[in-house]
C-alpha cells in the first residue's frame, strides 16, 4: 500500500513552549512526510501532514509521547485522501 494519504492531527496537553513544533518537524522529515506543524491559541498543536499510510502511522505514534518536556493528553486524528500540495514539511507561525 503505497498510496498517499493526509493526517489531520490535534495535540493537546502540554504542547507548546517545548519545541513541539521543531521536533515535529524533525520526526516528519525523518519519515519523509511533508506539511506543517503550528501551534493554535488554545495551546494545542495542529499539524497536516501527507505521505505513506504507514509513515503517517509512525507520526501519530510519535505524537503521543512527544519531545521529553512535552505531556501529550489527547492525540485526534482525521484521515483524508492527500492534496498533493506540499513540498517539504515546515513549522508555520
Amino acid at each position: 500500500m503505497k498510496e498517499k494519504k493526509r493526517l489531520h492531527i490535534i495535540v493537546s496537553g502540554i504542547v507548546q513552549g517545548v519545541f513541539f513544533r521543531a521536533h515535529t518537524r524533525n520526526a516528519a522529515q525523518n519519515l519523509g512526510l511533508v506539511g506543517w506543524v503550528r501551534n493554535l491559541r488554545d495551546g494545542k498543536v495542529e499539524i497536516v501532514a501527507e505521505g505513506r499510510k504507514k509513515k503517517l502511522q509512525e507520526l501519530i505514534q510519535w505524537c503521543h509521547d512527544g519531545p521529553a518536556l512535552a505531556r501529550v493528553d489527547t492525540v485526534d486524528v482525521t484521515w483524508k485522501d492527500s492534496t498533493g500540495e506540499f513540498q517539504s514539511f515546515k513549522v508555520k507561525c
